[in-house]
């Protein structure tokens, strides 16, 4: 990925504001949906691949540069063993099926989160995935899997130590846009706007670094039925809000 500067979406807030360019999402209520109709998880979690698709086509036609999705955390390995072996194979099918025609759509994929301890065909799968992309510029798709917000600020923490004990890094140069050079969004713009699903209201670990100044939407929506209207609601909510990003306007001194 470049990193260049994403355009600004189409659109615009309350307060004149564009719409958001990134968009990340807690895909949650799988595992709710199946239940609430008598369904083994699994087929909740089927079910929210295709809500996925449905986002991922959706979201370039309401002026949506950057999507960044929440696929696997860290912590989803205490879960039984079958589950953790469904959600890899979902994860290999929905790049099976849909990386050609992705590519085709220009868009550029990119997973963020620990690579180690990942089955190997998992890792090459996405390997193959942000080789096969890494050209692309109409649109970013970013997989969050095996991910931790936590984890990942201490593996940039030990990343910027490293740097800094060879020489490549003075100490005194250390910033936030040092620091950040060394997460695993190095390149992309912090989301604009973090929605999550199912009537959660909390981050679960994740984007902390990158979320601090992001728009949050809770729906009461669970994952599998997430679809455009859903999305729309969601912009539409970040663009009656007024961002500050910790300063004052004249209506509010």
């Amino acid at each position: 990925m470049s990193g260049e500067p994403a355009p600004a979406s189409e659109g615009a807030g309350a307060q004149g504001l564009p719409g958001p360019q990134h968009v990340a999402i807690i895909m949650d209520g799988n595992g709710r949906w199946a239940k609430a109709r008598g369904l083994p998880r699994a087929a909740g979690h089927e079910r929210g691949v295709e809500a996925l698709r449905r986002t991922v086509e959706a979201a370039p036609e309401l002026g949506i540069r950057y999507l960044t999705v929440f696929s696997f955390s860290t912590e989803n390995w205490r879960r039984p063993a079958a589950e953790v072996s469904a959600l890899f194979g979902l994860l290999k099918a929905y790049v099976q099926r849909d990386l050609g025609r992705l590519k085709r759509e220009g868009v550029c994929i990119r997973v963020i989160g620990r690579r180690e301890g990942l089955p190997d065909d998992i890792a090459a799968l996405v390997d193959k995935a942000e080789r096969e992309t890494a050209q692309n510029s109409d649109f970013y798709l970013n997989i969050a899997f095996n991910y931790g917000g936590r984890e990942e600020i201490i593996r940039a923490a030990q990343k910027l130590a490293a740097a800094i004990e060879v020489g490549d890094l003075s100490a005194d140069a250390v910033d936030e846009a040092a620091f950040a050079r060394f997460l695993d969004t190095d390149g992309i713009p912090d989301p604009d706007l973090l929605i999550r699903t199912s009537g959660e209201y909390r981050l679960s670990n994740f984007l902390l670094w990158q979320a601090a100044y992001s728009e949050l939407v809770f729906t009461d929506v669970l994952w599998p039925d997430f679809d455009k209207s859903t999305l729309q609601q969601a912009i539409a909510e970040f663009r009656s809000r007024e961002r500050r990003f910790g300063a004052v306007t004249p209506e509010t001194r």
